[in-house]
């Protein structure tokens, strides 16, 4: 009888022990229908941090009694989490610690790097402002070979796989390294046989996509400006016009349509019917089509071409100044009859 007096409420007091470190650790204890979800952690985050995972766990006080145990309050680390549906919380504290997962990141068609940095910051834990010291790093520059106006090269529209909380110089040394992929042998050679540089290309491509957004059109559009290039000609390319002007008014939300005689004698680096050969950087990003465009641009005898306001998205093309004076006046009417003055 003594000695069960002894065990009995040894029993129970090692039940009640293993029931309470069951609901501590292994108890299924989210509250979500998904069959995981991400949690995002911040730098700074404290106790306050219940606010981002109290919606998606049942009971906050066993979470934080497993949390204290294993040493994880005072220990976060930041990222973005998956939690996976029905586990406890000692695994949910494991995903929590080890399980920081990769999202998705995408962009194109950016003007400017402070463009490009607004639209990362939007996707991930770092802000604009960091994004952009670390894009114009002048280390960077001397090192890479890029400047101000053409570091926006290295960025090749696409999707890639990035930390929420990557560091922004990792962001830049990323986009350098799919740059350099990118840039393969045959891309380099097909390069050199048109006799231009890889950032030229860049910057000729950005002007072929700005012209057209019809890409089975654009290697055509590249064959003009080749040949112009290779004539000697100015590329008097509309877009580096527009472009021009709103780097002038600093104001690149600025939508512009119609381009006036009196724009084409704005004096800027980048007016390609004031400057010869290329503007010093691309205006905007090209993306990969426009690119290999450029590489593979179709052979013709075209030095001129307007828009066809019959054949929305494409041009019309010609050999001569006589033939692209009649299609122009083809779209000017087109413009006039539909009051598009600007």
């Amino acid at each position: 009888m003594k000695v069960l007096k002894i065990i009995i409420p040894v029993i129970i007091i090692m039940s009640v022990l293993a029931f309470d470190y069951y609901n501590k650790f292994y108890k299924e204890n989210t509250n979500f229908d998904e069959e995981a979800i991400f949690i995002y952690v911040s730098e700074g985050d404290t106790l306050a941090f219940s606010d981002s995972i109290s919606k998606y766990i049942k009971n906050e006080k066993t979470f934080y009694k497993a949390a204290k145990r294993l040493d994880y309050l005072d220990n976060k680390k930041t990222g973005r989490f998956k939690i996976s549906k029905g586990i406890g919380n000692k695994e949910l504290i494991t995903s929590l610690k080890f399980a920081n997962t990769p999202l998705t990141i995408t962009f194109n068609n950016q003007e400017r790097v402070e463009n490009l940095a607004g639209r990362l910051a939007s996707q991930v834990y770092t802000d604009s402002t960091s994004l952009i010291r670390a894009f114009t790093d002048e280390d960077f520059f001397k090192e890479n070979g890029f400047n101000k106006e053409n570091i926006l090269s290295i960025f090749i529209p696409n999707s890639y796989d990035v930390y929420w909380n990557v560091e922004p110089n990792q962001i830049r040394d990323k986009m350098f390294s799919e740059y350099q992929k990118f840039w393969n042998d045959n891309r380099i050679q097909k390069a050199n046989k048109i006799g231009l540089s890889k950032l030229e290309v860049t910057s000729l491509a950005s002007i072929v996509q700005k012209e057209s957004v019809k890409i089975d059109e654009r290697p055509t559009i590249a064959g003009v400006y080749i040949n112009r290039l290779n004539k000697r000609m100015r590329l008097q390319a509309d877009p580096t016009v527009i472009y021009s002007i709103k780097d002038y008014y600093k104001n690149f939300d600025t939508i512009i349509r119609r381009v006036l005689y009196r724009d084409l004698r704005l004096k800027s680096r980048y007016n390609t019917y004031r400057i010869n050969g290329l503007p010093p950087g691309p205006i905007a990003m090209p993306d990969i089509s426009a690119i290999d465009a450029v590489l593979d641009y179709k052979k013709h005898n075209y030095i001129f071409f307007v828009a066809d306001p019959y054949n929305r998205g494409y041009h019309l093309f010609a050999r001569n100044l006589s033939e692209h004076n009649l299609n122009k006046k083809v779209y000017t009417r087109w413009l006039n009859s539909r009051g598009i003055y600007r």
